[in-house]
């Protein structure tokens, strides 16, 4: 659900054949590597707020530890491209940000990814920092390869207070809640869920949840293993029929298919009370309160996405982005120097303080005082809570996918919205698509 580039599965492996084949390794490298270069060298995206953060913990790194190091700062745009060019002729980092996932995967299949699990098997202070299901979400294939490095995103039920309050109603706790109160906003001429349907990746948010809420976790990471048959699963089908249903009902407005996110789009008829609620990621609040600060200070409010009648689906589980996370290069000569660097500094006090200072919520446990000192406490707290209570924290689709059964798979689920596509109709095509 975000624009970040990832990394195709097949075309990363024909790129990286003769790299992998010359590293001898199979499945996850481990963290041994020979020869050194010229100090640890970390790569990581573009931002001003974690830069600087993230500069504090090499300081801090090299302070402690004798080593040196250098944190190199790339661009967004075209950082997947480089980071790939760069593993493949052997001259990669020692520790390079991801997204976990579909961006992590090929590294890992290729050899090219330490393999952390015998790591924090041995140290579970530096396992049991970690949130865990924000931690598993670092996975591949059950083996640790990736280290939270920043802020948590689950997907959240945003509702406006005071349009609620107006109707004399609560937020939705079950499925059969919300179809009660689509008719209650609908018979005040207000749009019941904001959605940008120009847009996809917000209408993923839909099947993300509803699959969850009626099968739990593994259906989705059953299609995430490319497993046949994934996408016939009962939660998946019991998903779209339910979307179809939401858009029949006029759930989200007679004109959805002409909303954007951007400014001006879904969030702000949120905003100005035209829509009743919101499905979105954890950064809403954060647009909400540069955008329209008066709202989000006292009429924005929020809620676990409800259960559904008959789903196996742990009603704490969410769905989103977890974390972002730095993986260690399993070619690299300061390969140990890099695990090190993990497991002291992306926990530590400074650290975490200099994270929440900046507006993340961690994903490191024991945080609900020191959340006191976030820029927005109460919310800070609320994201807390839900991802620590939560057993599965499942990857939004669009990251955890190859890119081009991620292309598909947007483009068929947008067609379900409009109408264009049948739930049977996708399946077939997803199953195809995988």
């Amino acid at each position: 659900m975000t624009t970040t580039h990832q990394l195709g599965r097949r075309g990363f492996l024909a790129a990286m054949a003769a790299g992998a084949a010359a590293l001898t390794l199979s499945g996850c490298g481990a963290a041994s590597g020979t020869g050194r270069r010229n100090g640890l060298g970390v790569w990581t995206l573009q931002d001003a707020v974690q830069n600087e953060i993230q500069q504090g913990a090499i300081d801090a790194f090299v302070a402690s530890s004798g080593e040196s190091a250098s944190l190199n700062v790339f661009p967004n745009t075209g950082f997947t491209q480089k980071l790939r060019v760069a593993m493949g002729s052997g001259d990669g980092p020692d520790v390079f940000f991801n997204w976990g996932g579909a961006s992590l995967r090929p590294y890992f299949e290729a050899g090219m990814a330490v393999d952390l699990t015998d790591e924090l098997e041995r140290d579970q202070a530096w396992r049991d920092a970690f949130l865990p299901s924000v931690l598993d979400a670092g996975r591949i294939d059950g083996r640790y390869c990736g280290i939270p490095l920043r802020g948590m995103q689950p997907v959240i039920l945003f509702y406006n207070r005071q349009v609620f309050d107006a109707a004399g109603v609560e937020p939705p706790a079950t499925y059969d809640d919300m179809l009660d109160l689509i008719e209650v906003f609908k018979s005040r001429d207000t749009i019941p869920i904001a959605l940008a349907g120009t847009q996809s990746w917000c209408e993923l948010m839909w099947i993300e949840y509803l699959a969850d809420r009626l099968g739990g976790a593994q259906p989705a990471q059953r299609a995430f293993n490319a497993e046949r048959g994934a996408w016939e699963d009962p939660a998946m089908v019991g998903a779209l029929e339910r979307i179809r249903e939401l858009v029949d009902l006029g759930a989200f407005g007679s004109n959805f298919t002409a909303v954007t996110y951007e400014a001006g789009g879904a969030s702000t008829l949120f905003a100005q009370g035209r829509a009743a609620m919101h499905l979105m990621g954890s950064w809403e609040y954060t647009n909400q309160l540069d955008q329209q600060p008066e709202f989000a200070r006292d009429g924005l409010a929020w809620a676990p996405f409800p259960t559904i009648a008959g789903g196996t689906g742990d009603p704490r589980s969410v769905v989103g982005n977890p974390t972002n996370y730095f993986s260690v290069n399993a070619s690299s000569g300061d390969a140990a120097a890099g695990v090190e660097f993990l497991r002291t500094q992306m926990a530590s006090d400074a650290y975490v303080d200099a994270l929440i200072a900046g507006g993340d919520v961690p994903a490191v446990a024991g945080l609900e005082q020191r959340l006191d000192n976030h820029p927005s406490p109460e919310f800070a707290k609320y994201v807390y809570s839900l991802v620590q209570e939560a057993p599965d924290f499942t990857l939004s689709w669009d990251q955890a996918l190859p890119p081009a059964v991620k292309e598909i798979m947007l483009s068929s689920l947008q067609r379900v919205f409009l109408g264009e596509l049948s739930p049977e109709q996708f399946v077939e095509t997803m199953e195809v698509a995988q």
